[in-house]
């Protein structure tokens, strides 16, 4: 029979109030094919989420995460893995329910397990609901996640992806009327993000056989921090349950120290629970990809023995080709580049995330950073225009916007909006594409006008937000060791303003109007008025008489925060920043920046000439290498994540500082090469550039540097600032 292969959409023809949570649904089509083909291109997308199987081989998973206003359909050739005759089509579908509440914050829902196909049809699809798979909240306090799964597949159902599988019980698709669907999804957008990466991987089993009535336990280590998909591939043991719990490393019974510490520590973590069907060949494999650098394998029996035929896992993530490298006089600075590496690949996917064991929530500010990174070692952006365009559509009519998005929740913390300026200034400075800039200034000057509206009649910033749950707005600056009971919000906002809120404001004024200007946008001056008056009044009543600015007007509390963008902003001239600089990393007294803060504070050491004082703060990262983690940690004293790529900043400090390569033009249109040696005595390494590599070695000699520099001839002319060198030599 010929097929229909137009685009559309299916879904199941019942859907209870049984459903109303978080549900598989299962799609199979049987293509018949008279003759292969060199192409054979098919568009995919569903509601919410998708994984696509050929011929009982994985394909993919998507789509690209979208939203309320925007829907994703990826593209595929299914060429290589069609055959003549009967070939089968399986996608299962995850449907979280509409209560923002229950399953992945991440996910956009249109409450209807609905899929959508180009190039395969909608007629002669089959379908079956899974009530047999639970997806229970991994914590009773916050779980954004709600990937984890409790399983107990019936044995009819195991196989259903391959041929010669039964499925005349199965219910028939139906079509979707168009003008019934909301508008997203009737406009579809091509996916602008490449499809994820795949790397297949397989763990040593120590156990194969499990006896009747025995419960056998045993921990597998990936040698390293993974997001992939694991695969359990089983025979018989019908009754038995299997439980898998993923970790990240060992914990000791006062906190972390040694990740590998088995002796001492124990595993924690989310574990997902499957009821063994019995069959043959059954194969478990969790909906979502798994955060873990330890799986431990717990398996109980009934009546009958258990084979456990292998465990594999699928590496997945976004595909980032990293071309910038180096090496220093600092060997320990090595495996910090890797641990780094890896932390930046395990927090991009269809979006950045900000850990992905924890929340996979793409948060304005560790975005940032990892954006900035992410450009420093590929120059790719096309992760970055899409986190753009997100937080674009996470404005609020009050012109602040959802702190973390994609987010079905409300999730507000003020200053994240100023360092999503800061992400369209770093992109114009790297890119230069002045349409995005254009597109942005609207969302960014409504974001700088909710903070305009609420300075208090000082010219300071008001008291905007609280801790969590204290107010619609939490406060949040850094995770701070002194701020750790006042959630990362300095004590001083628990009294009043917040010094740091100005400061960030006044940071998002002062890049805003560079981006007015770059696109001549005449609101720049107006911009620089705002921000010279609030300049002014946070000296006036947040600094102290010895030179530091306070946490909050007229409050004690200090930080070396508010040292750090007073420099970056200018409220503090060259000598009292390195006054108070220095005295912020000298003194006690002075809450100091974590890890994911670090990258601004080595920027306002730089800036002052005192580079040379972020050596000790290495230790931070070598102490990660120490201690076995693979990945970096969130903060210092605060490691409930091992995995948080705001900590991976050498990937930006090798390039950028210690090679010394950055722009100073809007789109790379003239490029700075200016190494900041600090501790170090020599460095080498290509930089990878929008506009193409650049090579830099130096050393010391005496007191000055001698650097060497070689780049193609289109950028030999635009390599405009070479200091602290004794000789210059550019060879092309």
């Amino acid at each position: 029979m010929e097929m229909s292969v137009a685009g559309g959409w299916v879904c199941v023809p019942e859907w209870t109030a049984e459903d109303a949570r978080t549900r598989i649904v299962l799609y199979r089509k049987v293509l018949q094919l008279a003759a292969p083909s060199e192409s054979f291109p098919v568009r995919i997308t569903a509601c919410s989420r998708y994984r696509l199987c050929v011929n009982g081989q994985w394909i993919g998973h998507g789509p690209a995460r979208g939203d309320s206003q925007v829907w994703f359909a990826d593209e595929y050739d299914l060429a290589a893995y069609l055959h003549m005759g009967a070939n089968i089509i399986a996608v299962s579908v995850l449907c979280p329910p509409m209560d923002p509440s229950v399953g992945s914050h991440s996910l956009f829902r249109f409450g209807f397990p609905m899929l959508y196909t180009e190039g395969l049809g909608i007629d002669g699809w089959k379908c079956r609901i899974d009530r047999n798979t639970v997806f229970p909240p991994e914590e009773t306090r916050f779980a954004p996640l709600q990937i984890h799964e409790v399983s107990a597949p019936e044995s009819d159902q195991i196989g259903w992806y391959l041929d010669g599988y039964e499925d005349r019980t199965w219910a028939n698709a139906v079509p979707c009327a168009p003008d019934e669907l909301p508008a997203a999804l009737r406009q579809l957008c091509a996916r602008d993000i490449p499809l994820p990466e795949y790397r297949q991987h397989a763990f040593e089993l120590p156990v194969r056989s499990v006896g009747p009535r025995q419960t056998v336990s045993f921990t597998l280590d990936a040698g390293e921090e993974m997001c992939a998909f694991p695969a359990l591939g089983l025979s018989g043991g019908k009754g038995a349950r299997v439980e898998l719990l993923y970790s990240e490393c060992y914990v000791l019974e006062d906190g972390k120290g040694n990740r590998l510490d088995s002796v001492h520590g124990h595993l924690t973590g989310y574990r997902d629970v499957y009821s063994v069907a019995g069959t043959a060949d059954e194969v478990y494999m969790p909906y979502d990809f798994r955060t873990f650098r330890f799986l431990q394998v717990t398996v109980s029996t009934a009546d009958a023995p258990l084979m456990l035929r292998f465990l594999n896992y699928t590496e997945t993530g976004y595909p980032l080709v990293a071309r910038t490298h180096g090496e220093t006089s600092d060997p320990t600075l090595a495996p910090v580049w890797d641990i780094s590496m890896r932390t930046l690949r395990r927090c991009m996917h269809e979006t950045y995330v900000d850990c992905p064991f924890y929340e996979r929530l793409q948060y304005i500010m560790d975005t940032r950073s990892q954006i900035l990174y992410t450009y420093a070692v590929s120059a790719d952006d096309r992760l970055a225009r899409r986190a753009i365009d997100d937080f674009c559509r996470a404005q609020r009519p009050d012109g602040l916007l959802n702190c973390s998005y994609p987010n079905v929740n409300t999730n507000v913390i003020p200053g994240f909006s100023m360092y999503f300026i800061l992400i369209v200034h770093d992109h114009m400075m790297y890119f230069g594409d002045p349409e995005l800039v254009r597109r942005a200034l609207p969302v960014i000057v409504r974001a700088l006008d909710f903070f305009e509206c609420r300075r208090t009649a000082d010219g300071l910033v008001a008291r905007i937000g609280s801790r969590i749950g204290d107010g619609p707005f939490w406060s949040f600056i850094d995770w701070a060791e002194p701020w750790m009971p006042t959630d990362g919000m300095p004590d001083a906002g628990i009294h009043g303003p917040v010094t740091m809120e100005s400061l960030l404001y006044l940071l998002g004024l002062q890049r805003a109007a560079e981006l007015c200007e770059y696109v001549g946008d005449d609101r720049a001056e107006m911009l620089r008025h705002r921000a010279r008056s609030l300049s002014e009044a946070i000296r006036t009543h947040c600094m102290s008489q010895d030179g530091i600015l306070t946490d909050g007007p007229g409050r004690p509390e200090r930080s070396q925060h508010a040292q750090v963008f007073g420099t970056l902003t200018g409220v503090l001239s060259q000598e009292e920043a390195r006054h108070a600089l220095m005295r912020s990393m000298d003194e006690p007294g002075f809450a100091q920046c974590t890890v994911a803060m670090t990258f601004y504070l080595f920027r306002a050491l730089e800036q002052t000439g005192l580079y040379d004082r972020t050596a000790g703060r290495w230790d931070v990262w070598r102490e990660m290498v120490r201690n076995g983690c693979t990945t970096c940690v969130e903060a210092e004293h605060y490691a409930r994540s091992e995995c948080h790529a705001g900590g991976a900043l050498l990937l930006y400090e090798l390039p950028a500082a210690f090679l010394g390569v950055r722009p100073i033009a809007p789109g790379y249109a003239r490029i700075a090469v200016s190494p900041q040696a600090g501790h170090l005595t020599w460095a080498s390494g290509t930089v990878h550039t929008p506009r193409g590599d650049i090579r830099v070695s130096w050393h010391r000699d005496g007191e000055g540097i001698i650097t060497e520099v070689s780049c193609d001839d289109a950028l030999k002319a635009d390599i405009v600032t070479i200091s602290e060198q004794k000789k210059q030599n550019i060879d092309i």
